[in-house]
């Protein structure tokens, strides 16, 4: 079973969020709150697999609430879908920052939040359909030049010459059947490499890889020179 909490100030969007995936039979609603505090707050009660994560909420928003429970060590477990219906690029670029897997906007059909909480469950993709790869383009364009730390250049140097290349595949946005296809190797083949370039650069998941690529100049589109 998937645990999910649900974070959003209005009750009306939370009921349906919860007759939804409640319908599902590897999908539990394991609580809900409604802004930045009570998130934290049940995320520590809960220890959900995936958090429903609105942005705009009285006190503290959804962001703010997407740092604290990224960086909660007690919480490594748990993956946070940003989901709104503001689908403004900042938002986008700063929730992928602060750690989150995944951004929807709340138009979305049903079919695909649900497997967006399954894909996001799994580490499987960056971020749902909605989403397409200009986001990661404008992130590389908006990120500064990179000035990588000691610590962060010895991770790329523990990479192998194919675990670079996935990670690069990654960043450009491509999935595990994409890179599979690329490199002509096997899907779960594919999965390995990424798997382990993950645990080597500390990476919860595919969005802090991409994270990793453009901020520490292994990936650098949009930049000059």
């Amino acid at each position: 079973m998937i645990g999910v909490l649900l974070v959003d100030d209005q009750a009306l969007v939370r009921a349906g969020f919860r007759a939804l995936l409640g319908s599902q039979p590897d999908i539990e609603v394991l609580g809900e709150a409604g802004d930045g505090v009570a998130a934290v707050a049940a995320a520590h009660e809960t220890r959900p697999d995936v958090v429903l994560m609105d942005i705009r909420m009285p006190g503290r928003n959804g962001l703010d609430a997407t740092r604290d429970i990224v960086a909660d060590p007690g919480l490594a477990g748990t993956r946070v879908v940003v989901l709104t219906t503001f689908a403004e690029d900042a938002y986008v670029f700063d929730a992928i920052r602060y750690g989150a897997s995944g951004f929807l906007v709340k138009d979305i059909e049903p079919v695909e939040l649900i497997n967006a909480i399954r894909v996001v469950h799994r580490g499987d993709a960056l971020l749902s359909p909605v989403v397409t790869r200009r986001l990661i383009e404008e992130f590389a364009a908006r990120a500064k030049a990179p000035q990588p730390a000691r610590q962060v250049a010895a991770l790329l140097e523990a990479l192998t010459e194919r675990e670079r290349e996935v990670v690069e595949l990654v960043a450009a946005g491509l999935s595990n059947d994409e890179i599979a296809e690329r490199l002509v190797v096997s899907r779960a083949t594919a999965k390995t490499h990424v798997s382990r370039a993950m645990v080597k650069l500390g990476a919860r998941d595919r969005a802090q890889v991409v994270v990793l690529a453009y901020e520490s100049g292994l990936v650098r589109p949009g930049w000059a020179g």
